[in-house]
């Protein structure tokens, strides 16, 4: 069965992207959250809105939860009106939120008992990559529920990866989220020490971008310090809650981890400090209150826009 019609609930900063890219691509879009005004765009552009998620999954073939936490897609799945009084036979649940896997697992299992299917498909790649839909998505989920997305995912993202059983998505991306983390804080170090030595933090940019010590974190959140927006639109009570999620993991399979126990007291104290709506990348404060210099040179974007250009998805195939 082709998917026509889609769903999308969870209009923030990834969530109102990600919308885009369906809409920009010809999809009967239907689009709900809380707050009605991060609709209003979509609506004038000709997307549907639903009152009720239960609404939203009776009119859908597909319907996609992206939220902020496990706690808000329960509320959205099994609260009164939600998606799970709607789905039924034939249609797809998709979560692209950043989640707890063992929590996804749950759903999915509520959602196959009304006839659905379900995928979780975590994103990763940056907003400014959502917003082109040249975004990553990893997507866990039996074969042919992967072949019937297909279509659907390679509108919102280049490449797609097929994890395996659902779950998956979500452990590979609290994984990379926490990889994410580890950069984010050795670039703050890195950088902040090549200001103490007072060396042109331009030229030091650019010694990282082309050598063994670059990363995506430094090619793209590093440019942002440098700039003193600090914007990746991503904030530190997020960051502490994918890397919370991953702790999480390794202490339940018994592994002894000894950054990730570091880099969350590291974010403890920078929600304690600033705030947990502080941007995250707002992290190497902690260093510039202990020094008292100020990381930032001329030159550098305010946000990170992607510069290439939107091209169809595919699937990217593990070596075996």
């Amino acid at each position: 069965m082709t998917i026509q019609s889609v769903g999308f609930i969870g209009l923030g900063n990834v969530g109102s992207k990600l919308a885009g890219s369906l809409l920009r691509n010809g999809y009967d879009l239907t689009v709900r959250d809380l707050d009605r005004e991060l609709a209003e765009p979509f609506l004038a552009q000709g997307a549907a809105w639903a009152d009720s998620p239960k609404e939203m999954a009776q009119r859908c073939d597909m319907v996609i939860t992206c939220l902020p936490s496990p706690a808000a897609c329960a509320a959205v799945m099994e609260g009164e009106g939600g998606l799970l009084e709607g789905l039924g036979d034939g249609k797809i649940w998709a979560e692209m939120s950043t989640t707890d896997s063992g929590e996804v697992k749950r759903m999915a299992e509520l959602v196959r008992a009304t006839g659905a299917e379900a995928i979780d498909c975590p994103v990763s790649g940056g907003c400014h990559r959502a917003d082109t839909g040249n975004i990553s998505i990893f997507a866990g989920c039996n074969r042919e529920t992967f072949d019937r997305a297909f279509p659907v995912l390679t509108s919102l993202g280049r490449r797609i990866l097929n994890t395996g059983d659902v779950g998956s998505a979500s452990i590979l991306k609290v994984m990379t989220n926490y990889l994410a983390t580890v950069n984010l804080v050795s670039v703050a170090e890195a950088l902040t020490t090549a200001a103490a030595m007072d060396l042109d933090l331009a030229t030091t940019y650019e010694a990282i971008a082309i050598s063994s010590g670059t990363s995506f974190v430094h090619e793209t959140e590093g440019q942002v310090i440098l700039n003193g927006s600090r914007d990746i639109s991503f904030t530190m009570d997020l960051v502490l809650k994918d890397i919370g999620l991953f702790q999480a993991l390794a202490e339940q399979h018994d592994v002894p981890l000894e950054m990730s126990p570091l880099i969350n007291r590291i974010f403890e104290d920078g929600i304690e400090r600033y705030g947990p709506r502080e941007l995250s990348p707002n992290i190497i404060r902690r260093l510039e209150d202990a020094t008292g210099l100020v990381v930032q040179a001329p030159g550098f974007p305010p946000e990170m826009v992607d510069d290439e250009p939107e091209e169809p998805g595919y699937e990217v195939v593990p070596a075996r």
